[in-house]
C-alpha cells in the first residue's frame, strides 16, 4: 500500500527582496538638499491692534482736554457775569473845565536860524469815579498839550497822585510850560496852525498808573492814557491870557499794557 504525503497545514511564506541593480562603472551621486533660512512673518494683526489702541488713546485725551477747557470757559463766564451784576464796573471819567493860554510864542533867531517855543498854559480838569463799589488809586499824572494836527508838543506838566473814592469827583489845576528849540518840520507845521482864525487844534494827553480796589480785592497797577480832543486855542496878542474853547472836548480812557519793549 503506497504511502500518501499530506501537505503541511502551515502556509508557506515567500519573501521577495527588492534589489537595486547598479550598472557597472556608474556612480550614484546624491545632492544635499539646501535648507531655506527662516524668515519670521510680520504679525499684521498685532501691529494694527497697537495702532488702533494709540489712536483711541489720543482721541480720548483730546476729548477730555476740550471738555475741560469748555468747562473752565463756562466757569469764567459765570464768574464774570456774577462780578458784573454785583459791582457794575465803569471806567473813570475825565473832563477839562478850562484851559487858559498865557503865552504861546514862536520866535526865530536870525543869527542861528533856530526857532524857539515859549509857552505857559493853565488847565483845570476833573476826575470822576461813577462806581459805588470801586476805588481808584492813581499815581502821579504826566500831562502834555500837543498840536492835534501834527503832534508838536506845546507844553507839559504833572498832577500829583490821589485816591478817587466811590462816587467821588476830584478837581485839579496845573501849570504847563515849555521852553525849547524846534526842528524845521515842527516849526513849519506850528506856524501854519498859529495862522488859523479858529485857533490851534489841541489835544491833552495824561499818562499814569492806577490800582483798583473792589471790596477786599486789590488789583495790580495798570497803565492808562487819557486823551482829550476837540480843544481850540488862540495865542494871546496881549499880556492878558486867551481862553481856549473846551466846549467840544471829549476825553477817552485807554489801557496801556506794556509787554517787554512794546506798549499797547
Amino acid at each position: 500500500m503506497a504511502d500518501r504525503v499530506y501537505p503541511s497545514s502551515k502556509p508557506t511564506t515567500t519573501t521577495t527582496a527588492a534589489a537595486t541593480a547598479t550598472t557597472p562603472g556608474a556612480t550614484a551621486t546624491t545632492k544635499p538638499q539646501l535648507r531655506q533660512p527662516y524668515r519670521p512673518q510680520p504679525q499684521y494683526g498685532n501691529y494694527h491692534r497697537r495702532k488702533s489702541h494709540r489712536r483711541n488713546h489720543c482721541c480720548c485725551c483730546c476729548f477730555w482736554t476740550i471738555l475741560i477747557l469748555l468747562a473752565l470757559g463756562l466757569l469764567a463766564a459765570i464768574a464774570g457775569a456774577a462780578f458784573y451784576v454785583l459791582y457794575r464796573p465803569q471806567r473813570p471819567q475825565f473832563s477839562i473845565s478850562s484851559l487858559r493860554i498865557a503865552k504861546l510864542n514862536l520866535t526865530t533867531d536870525s543869527s542861528s536860524s533856530t526857532s524857539h517855543l515859549n509857552s505857559l498854559l493853565n488847565i483845570t480838569l476833573s476826575s470822576k469815579n461813577p462806581n459805588s463799589h470801586i476805588v481808584f488809586f492813581y499815581d502821579s499824572f504826566t500831562l502834555s498839550v500837543l498840536s492835534n494836527s501834527n503832534s508838536v508838543q506845546l507844553a507839559n506838566g504833572s498832577i500829583p497822585s490821589f485816591v478817587s473814592g466811590k462816587n467821588n469827583e476830584t478837581n485839579f489845576r496845573s501849570v504847563l510850560t515849555s521852553s525849547r528849540d524846534l526842528d524845521t518840520e515842527s516849526v513849519t507845521a506850528l506856524r501854519s496852525d498859529l495862522k488859523r482864525k479858529t485857533g490851534v487844534p489841541m489835544k491833552v494827553q495824561m499818562d499814569t498808573k492806577v490800582k483798583v480796589k473792589m471790596g477786599n480785592l486789590k488789583s495790580k497797577k495798570v497803565g492808562i492814557r487819557v486823551t482829550c480832543q476837540g480843544i481850540r486855542g488862540i495865542a494871546p496878542k496881549s499880556k492878558s491870557p486867551s481862553v481856549a474853547s473846551v466846549s467840544d472836548a471829549k476825553c477817552e480812557v485807554d489801557l496801556r499794557i506794556k509787554i517787554w519793549k512794546w506798549t499797547f
